[in-house]
C-alpha cells in the first residue's frame, strides 16, 4: 500500500475526532485551539508529501546535482 498525499492527509484528519471529543467534553476552547492545530498539521502533512513542478529526484547523482548548480 503507497502513502499518497490523500491518504496521509486523510490519516491526519482522524485526529480531529479526539480533539472534537475534549473540546465538547471539557474545554470548548481547548477544542478549538486542538481542532485547529490538527487542521494545520494535516495540512503541511499533505503539502509536504505532494508532488511539486521540477521537483528534486532523491535517487538524482550528486555529481550531476554539482555540474547543474554550476
Amino acid at each position: 500500500m503507497e502513502l499518497t498525499p490523500r491518504r496521509a492527509g486523510t490519516v491526519a484528519l482522524l485526529a480531529l475526532l479526539p480533539a472534537v471529543i475534549f473540546g465538547v467534553t471539557q474545554n470548548p476552547l481547548a477544542g478549538v485551539v486542538t481542532a485547529v492545530n490538527v487542521l494545520l498539521i494535516s495540512t503541511t502533512i499533505y503539502l509536504l508529501m505532494s508532488p511539486t513542478e521540477g521537483g528534486h529526484d532523491g535517487d538524482a547523482d550528486p555529481e550531476t546535482d554539482a555540474e547543474h548548480a554550476a
